[in-house]
This record gives structure tokens, C-alpha cells and sequence, in this order.
């Protein structure tokens, strides 16, 4: 089964370099902790020691990222690694050491009188944002004491509640019963079978998955409900007014951006609404759609795809748009950048890890060669290309935020696939429409009942801890606003949460709206790259790269989009309501 190689990082753990690393990480650490408690008491030579703090950022964070890489990429694709789960925490002890340190010297920085003229000094230009955007978040830092034990505490925590929710999922056998013949399952590779041709297979793979969640609902229900608990109270301790307020902060976006955004997806709906009515005539059903037949195919694209040809199709298709793009993407087949295939105890999904101090990425995916599989893979390969732009800015101007994170993935997803519609014709043309529109659908209807969710998750566990029936009914009532009788109310998945990664990060509160703004941003600069893709290239680039040193609203002002109109959205969405016209169109005598 073909692995990431990630000997660019370590061989081993047992390797002296890894060893030596995660002693350097310890070592370091007091020699900061040292530096910060003996020096920073006063603002005397502060051009001297703000150089130090910044150099010491710089390098301890490439070392960090470099250890915790290895780690964490170790343990995704493997959950039941002992040794990854134990260097996870123990790394993480050791970061928690860092807090009370790095808020001090937070602390220091942000209220620092002359911060703003200091940042415009030619030795600290290029640091501006990040000593501007300390200074902001200064107001949110709580004592130094007070950060430090919240830090232990989130060990024993939000952070081993993610831990055990990965392992139930990853370790959860789902029995799939099909034409009489029984086969144990991972919940990813079950999960493909809902995409079958045949719809007996489909029903079977639901129903299946359905009777496995109920084996582990209660144990995770309590996983999320602590971690929402301990975000909850934390964000107050802080001042923020909510959760949410907290992850726009972090995601660097403004919440009149994110209020445009949802009141355009809101009015668009019943776009979406009547697509999934029309898919449930074409399979048979009146009224709304069951959600077992959500991924159905419609028209017939017969071809899989081995992972060689997966890799030939997308780098011939990423070289329409540029030879970097399609050069990044034969580096990553070839040099093994890339988890492909599902397997026991591996973790569900797939991702993308950028990793600055190697310039590299490394990628997981549960590969089944479908052709969803490989737009899956042009996803991952867009994040890839992100941080090939970002590699070459300062650490510290790297961490892009949440919303721009989809922005390269989403892009190259539509790169791959307008290219292929347009070459495609018939039942193959119908097919390939409809499978974009599966995607569409799953970040507009999909994402919005996720975002539904937590809003009230975060509300309700104000008032108390929530059970697994409870999160079951907050479920079925968010997905029917959000897909409204384009579904089939009897058939809702109430146990949509459980095996969503990103509801179970104290840090990622709120991780689904990006994947609309990512979709829809992308789709408005995939509209200007059509109209000039020569001088686009470029512009592009330059963005991707500012993405880590401005706020989102900045970034999108470079390529002349205000992202705060609502006008902007329902531009975007209409974009997505072609294809749905398109589709009905064509399924219109069906």
C-alpha cells in the first residue's frame, strides 16, 4: 500500500536527529523562558530585545513544525502508533511549557507605545502584521498564569477528547451487508460505498454505517460536548462575546464578511433545493431526496481510475494553467508526498499538510479511484501549491487563516473538472455535471447545516452537557433548514457529526464556513482568470503567498473583490446556479 515517505523530515523516532530535535525543543524553551523572566521587566533597548524574541519565533517555530509533522503525520495515518500517541503527548507538554513565556512576551510586545512606528523601521517591515496583529490580540490574552494552566489543563482536555474521538472513528468496523454477502469495514471505506451505481449497495452501506455510529455515539457525543464546554468558557474568560466571535478573530475575517456570505447562501437555496428534487425523480422517489442517495451518480462515467492514471489526468490537467502547478503535482506523485489508499486504523477523509521547514507538503487520502477520488486529490494538491507560494515568506508570515485555506484546493478542483466537462458529451457530460453539483451541494446545503449546528451546540452547552440524543435532534433540525424539502425527512443522518474531525479542535471552532468562502472566492477568481488567464497567473501567486500577512479582506482586495458586499456572494453563486440550470436542462425528459 503506498505510504507517505517522510524520511525529509526523520527516519525515525528512534533517529538521533529526531531525538535531538525534541531535546532542542526542550532545551530552547528554557533558554526562553530564561531570556523573557530576566529581560523583559522594562522597555529599555527594546529594538535589541524585540530582535531577539522575533529570531526566536522564527526558528523555534520551524523546529516545532518540523517535530510535530513528523508526529501527527505518523499517527494519521496510523491511530494506534504507540509511539506517535506518546510523542503527540508529550510534545504537547512541552508546548504548554511555552505559554506562560509566550504571553509574557505577547504581552510585552503589544503594549509596547511605539509598536507601529517601530514596525515601520526597515529591519522590522517585514513583520509588520504579525507585530500589529500581536498588538490587537493582546486585549484577549488573559495572565500569564492563567494562560499557562489552561494550556496544562487543554492536555487532559479538548486535546485528549480529539485524541479518543479519532481512535473511536478510525477503529470503528461497520458490517455491510450486500446481495447476502457480509464484509467488515472502516467507516471511510464503507463510506465510498455510498457512492455506488448500485443502489442496493448504497442502501446497504447507510444502513450499515447507521448501525455502527450507536456502538461509539455516546462515548464521542461526550467528547464533543466537553470540548465545545472548555471553548465555551475559555472564550468568555477572554471577552469575546461568543465562540464564534473568537474564530473570526483567529480567521482574520470580518464578521460582516461572514453575515454576507451566509445571507447569500441563505437566498440561494432553493437552487439547490430543486436540483435534489429532479435527482430524486431520476432515482425513483417523489418528493425529497433519502440521503442515502445523496452521492448516487447520475448518467454513467464507467471509468476508475488507478492511481497512475490519476496522477497523468490531474498533471495534465494542471498544466493548462501553469507548468509550476503541474510540476508541484508530479513532485508530489513521484516523491511519494501522498497516504493514498484506506486502511485500518488510518484516519477517515483527507488533508493536506504544508511543512515550512522542509518546503514540502504531504498529503492523506482513502483513495477508491472513482472519479470523486481524484478531484479529491486535485483538492489536497491545490493546498500543496498554496504552500509552495508561502514557503518562501518568513515563518512568521505563513499561518494562513481558515477562509483563504480553500482558496488554491478549491480552485484547482474547478480547474480540473470545468476542463473535463467541457471535453465530455451525453450520459458522461451528465455524470460530470452532476457530480460537481453533489459538490456544490455539500458545501452550500451541507456546510450550512454544519454551521447551524454548532451555533446551537455552542449555545445549548451553555446550559448544560450534551448527550448523543441531543446532538442527534440539533442535527436533523439543522440539516432540514439547510436543505429544506430537497431532502426526505424521514432518511436525515442525525449522527452527521460523529466523524467530522473538525468539530473536535478547541482551535477550529467553527471550521466549515471556510470551505464556502473557499468555494465561492475561488469560483470569483477562476472568473477572472478566464477573462485574462495570462497576467492571472502571476497576480495569482502573489496572492496565495500574501495570504499569510494580511487580513482576509486585505487579500481579497488584491485581486479588486469586496468581500464584505453581499453582491459579491450572489455573483459567485450565480456562477454555481448555471450548472444547476444546465443540469436540469438536461435532465428535463427524463
Amino acid at each position: 500500500m503506498e505510504k507517505y515517505d517522510l524520511s525529509a523530515l526523520y527516519t525515525s523516532f528512534e533517529s538521533q536527529e529526531f531525538q535531538n530535535d525534541l531535546k532542542k525543543v526542550e532545551t530552547n524553551l528554557q533558554n526562553y523562558t530564561n531570556y523573557v523572566n530576566e529581560n523583559l521587566n522594562d522597555y529599555d533597548e527594546f529594538d535589541e530585545k524585540l530582535a531577539y524574541l522575533i529570531k526566536f519565533d522564527q526558528d523555534f517555530s520551524l523546529l516545532v513544525r518540523k517535530v510535530s509533522a513528523f508526529i501527527s503525520l505518523t499517527r494519521s495515518a496510523d491511530t494506534t502508533n504507540e509511539e506517535a500517541n506518546r510523542y503527540m503527548a508529550k510534545l504537547q507538554m512541552m508546548l504548554s511549557e511555552a505559554t506562560a513565556p509566550s504571553t509574557k512576551a505577547e504581552k510585552f510586545i503589544g503594549k509596547f507605545e511605539y509598536l507601529a512606528e517601530i514596525a515601520d523601521k526597515d529591519e522590522f517591515k517585514e513583520y509588520k502584521f504579525y507585530l500589529l496583529r500581536t498588538k490587537e490580540n493582546v486585549k484577549y490574552l488573559l495572565s500569564d498564569e492563567i494562560e499557562a494552566i489552561i494550556s496544562k489543563l487543554r492536555q487532559s482536555g479538548s486535546s485528549a477528547w480529539s485524541q479518543l474521538q479519532s481512535l473511536l472513528t478510525s477503529k470503528l468496523d461497520v458490517e455491510v451487508t450486500v446481495k447476502g454477502e457480509t464484509k467488515i469495514m472502516t467507516l471511510p471505506q464503507a463510506g465510498n460505498l455510498t457512492k455506488s451505481p448500485d443502489p442496493e449497495t448504497r442502501r446497504a452501506a447507510y444502513d450499515a454505517i447507521q448501525k455502527a455510529y450507536p456502538k461509539v455515539d455516546d462515548a464521542v457525543a461526550a467528547c464533543l460536548s466537553s470540548i465545545k464546554g472548555e471553548v465555551n468558557y475559555t472564550s468568555k474568560l477572554r471577552g469575546f462575546e461568543s465562540a464564534l466571535d473568537e474564530s473570526l478573530k483567529v480567521s482574520k475575517t470580518k464578521r460582516e464578511t461572514l453575515d454576507a456570505m451566509i445571507t447569500a447562501m441563505y437566498e440561494y437555496l432553493p437552487h439547490f433545493h430543486k436540483y435534489l428534487r429532479r435527482k430524486a425523480q431520476l432515482l425513483g422517489h417523489e418528493g425529497g431526496l433519502p440521503i442515502y442517495d445523496l452521492l448516487a451518480p447520475i448518467g454513467s462515467v464507467e471509468k476508475e481510475y488507478t492511481i497512475e492514471e490519476a496522477h497523468a489526468f490531474i498533471v495534465k490537467h494542471f498544466s493548462t494553467f501553469s507548468e509550476k502547478l503541474a510540476n508541484l503535482a508530479d513532485k508530489a506523485f513521484k516523491e511519494k508526498w501522498i497516504d493514498i489508499y484506506p486502511r485500518k486504523g488510518k484516519v477517515g477523509g483527507a488533508f493536506c499538510s504544508n511543512i515550512p521547514p522542509i518546503k514540502q507538503s504531504r498529503i492523506l487520502t482513502n483513495f477508491n479511484g472513482n472519479l470523486g477520488d481524484v478531484v479529491t486529490l486535485a483538492h489536497e494538491l491545490g493546498h500543496a501549491y498554496h504552500g509552495e507560494n508561502i514557503f518562501n515568506e518568513n515563518i512568521l508570515n505563513t499561518s494562513y487563516p481558515m477562509p483563504v485555506a480553500e482558496t488554491a484546493s478549491t480552485f484547482c478542483e474547478t480547474l480540473v473538472m470545468n476542463v473535463v466537462i467541457n471535453e465530455s458529451e451525453g450520459q458522461e457530460k451528465l455524470a460530470l455535471i452532476e457530480s460537481v453539483l453533489q459538490d456544490y451541494t455539500a458545501i452550500i446545503c451541507d456546510i450550512l447545516s454544519r454551521f447551524i449546528f454548532e451555533n446551537e451546540v455552542f449555545e445549548k452547552r451553555k446550559e448544560h452537557p450534551l448527550s448523543s440524543n441531543e446532538l442527534q435532534q440539533i442535527m436533523r433540525d439543522a440539516v432540514k433548514k439547510s436543505y429544506g424539502d430537497g431532502l426526505n425527512h424521514d432518511y436525515v443522518n442525525p449522527f452527521a457529526w460523529l466523524n467530522k474531525p473538525h468539530y473536535y479542535s478547541s482551535g477550529l471552532s467553527f471550521y466549515n464556513w471556510p470551505y464556502a468562502f473557499g468555494l465561492l472566492f475561488a469560483k470569483g477568481l477562476y472568473a477572472q482568470y478566464l477573462k485574462n488567464k495570462e497576467s492571472f497567473v502571476k497576480s495569482y501567486d502573489a496572492l496565495l503567498a500574501s495570504t499569510g500577512k494580511m487580513y482576509v479582506e486585505d487579500v481579497a482586495r488584491k485581486a479588486n473583490i469586496d468581500v464584505t458586499k453581499v453582491d459579491f456572494w450572489r455573483s459567485s453563486l450565480d456562477l454555481l446556479v448555471k450548472d444547476i440550470d444546465l443540469f436540469l436542462q438536461l435532465t428535463e425528459s427524463k
